[in-house]
């Protein structure tokens, strides 16, 4: 059986897949990849079922060893990108010998590429998904140097295209649609034509599961605090600090900040391509206007 020998991981690399699915109830998370959309191209190109784990590294900097051939395609934040020293392409089937050794430098805007292999990464699943959920702790442990992740079957399918055209992911700035609410009428009028016309940066003090953001504070037309309530990927809650959150993959299922407003799913692998430094502006999806209030 084929594997991957990791031999550096950079910041951090996890083991995702497209998440786990219908355990909210018991305070069980989604997790899963945080770009869903260059993860789903990573397996797309060599041919795996939509749900097959690949590596998500963030800030590039993963390195691995092939044991047994394997193919692999590399997707997401653009990396230098290196198969036994020569370079090789982001977005396309790269076929490595045993032994090859695979390199991602780092990648001058994004912030996460995915190493997807055909066969997927062939680790235990934990409540029905092979993601690593960082705030849960549940799921595959952190990938360190010397591990060795096992490969699955090749899919009877076989790619059908070497090569996919991407648009670069990642920026100096990440523009996001949301819908308001569900606790829009937390805020003041003048809270929300902050939040709608501000510009914020995206902090250091940033994860997986959520992005603070940095900028104009919003005010609160209520005093006190919620019952905790079910929080939803893209969620943008706002603490008594007034300083807003943008929960992504590894978010809590539930949470007791008000809610002002939710990114819409589509742009929600902009947001997760969004590295430290990155100015964040909020747009309404729809035509609809902030409820005027005092």
């Amino acid at each position: 059986m084929s594997a991957l020998e990791i031999l550096a991981t950079g910041p951090m690399a996890t083991v995702q897949d497209a998440g786990r699915l219908g355990h909210a109830a018991l305070g069980v998370g989604r997790s899963g990849a945080a770009d869903t959309a260059s993860y789903a191209l990573a397996n797309r190109l060599l041919a795996n079922p939509p749900g097959a784990a690949a590596l998500e590294a963030t800030l590039g900097g993963l390195r691995v060893r092939a044991r047994g051939p394997v193919t692999v395609a590399v997707t997401g934040a653009g990396v230098p990108l290196r198969v036994d020293g020569r370079g090789a392409a982001m977005n396309t089937v790269l076929h490595l010998d045993d032994g090859a050794e695979l390199a991602m430098g780092v990648p001058e805007q994004g912030l996460r590429t995915y190493l997807a292999v055909r066969g997927g990464v062939d680790v235990p699943p934990v409540l029905g998904s092979r993601s690593t959920d960082v705030l849960a702790g549940l799921g595959p442990d952190l990938p360190v140097p010397g591990a060795v992740l096992p490969v699955g079957p090749a899919p009877a399918a076989f790619p059908v295209t070497g090569h996919a055209p991407a648009a670069p992911v990642g920026g100096p700035e990440a523009v996001l649609r949301v819908t308001l609410g569900p606790r829009e009428d937390w805020f003041t009028a003048g809270a929300l034509r902050t939040l709608l016309t501000a510009e914020y940066e995206v902090t250091s003090r940033s994860d997986r599961v959520g992005a603070r953001l940095s900028g104009p504070l919003l005010e609160r037309a209520r005093a006190g605090e919620l019952p905790s309530e079910g929080m939803v990927p893209g969620a943008v809650q706002v603490p008594p600090d007034g300083g807003p959150v943008l929960f992504l993959a590894d978010h809590p299922v539930t949470g007791g900040y008000p809610v002002v407003a939710v990114v819409v799913s589509a742009d929600l692998p902009a947001a997760a391509q969004a590295r430290p430094g990155t100015r964040v502006r909020f747009t309404l999806a729809g035509p609809a206007l902030p409820r005027t209030r005092a």
